[in-house]
């Protein structure tokens, strides 16, 4: 595969918030601001590239049979190195994603990524991969924060819109408007793609993201 194809497969056709479904705890929880938006994008790229390049550069030092607590420990590690970055330099923001600045660690994005990409390839293309994953997973939570923030709030980065400031919708300030913002996005990303965004058939189970926290995953290493 051409670097450049490793980088743009996860913006659209592979994107992991609105084509594979992965991390939608963060994309739906911390996506009612565009600011907070890239705030987690930033840091879950920052985790990723991480994660990615050790995977990489140490792939065949680490033991197959404990591999994956390996990679849970790094990815800790580095989601705890972010949360201090983001404490310190940015704790306004820091406040905003709150609890879900530490469950960076549980994202199945960075995993996956680590299992099916980085663990099977050197080290410049584990780095594009996660860098065009961070930024698929940052432009998918930039779009449903920017919709629901203009829509619910009448603001755009803070920055209030004057012809929609008194026009605003509550309901996509909260919950239920986040659900109906990402199906939106869902669909229009499914119609653009004419529904050959993501097909089983073209990829398996062994190269689909989620595949190490599926019993699928499992009977396939043991041959059952």
């Amino acid at each position: 595969m051409k670097k450049s194809e490793i980088f743009t497969k996860p913006l659209i056709k592979e994107n992991p918030v609105l084509i594979l479904l992965l991390g939608l705890c963060p994309a739906l929880a911390v996506s009612t601001m565009a600011e907070n938006a890239i705030g987690m994008g930033a840091v879950t790229t920052f985790v990723l590239l991480c994660s990615n390049t050790v995977v990489s550069l140490m792939k065949k030092a680490i033991p197959n049979k404990v591999r994956i607590p390996c990679y849970i420990v790094m990815i800790a590690m580095f989601t705890v190195v972010a949360e201090m970055i983001v404490e310190a330099y940015a704790y306004p923001l820091y406040l905003s994603l709150g609890i879900f600045l530490p469950l960076v660690a549980f994202n199945c994005i960075i995993f996956g990524r680590a299992e099916v990409f980085a663990s099977k390839n050197k080290l410049l293309p584990s780095i594009i991969d996660a860098l065009g994953t961070g930024a698929g997973f940052t432009l998918a939570l930039l779009a449903i924060a920017s919709i629901r923030e203009i829509l619910g709030s009448g603001q755009w980065f803070g920055m209030d819109i004057p012809w929609l400031i008194d026009n605003t919708t509550m309901i996509f300030a909260l919950a239920p408007g986040g659900f109906l913002v990402f199906a939106f996005l869902i669909a229009l990303v499914n119609k653009a793609t004419k529904g050959r965004a993501l097909k089983q058939s073209e990829s398996g189970c062994a190269g689909c993201a989620s595949a190490v926290a599926c019993g699928k995953h499992l009977r396939m290493e043991g041959g059952k």
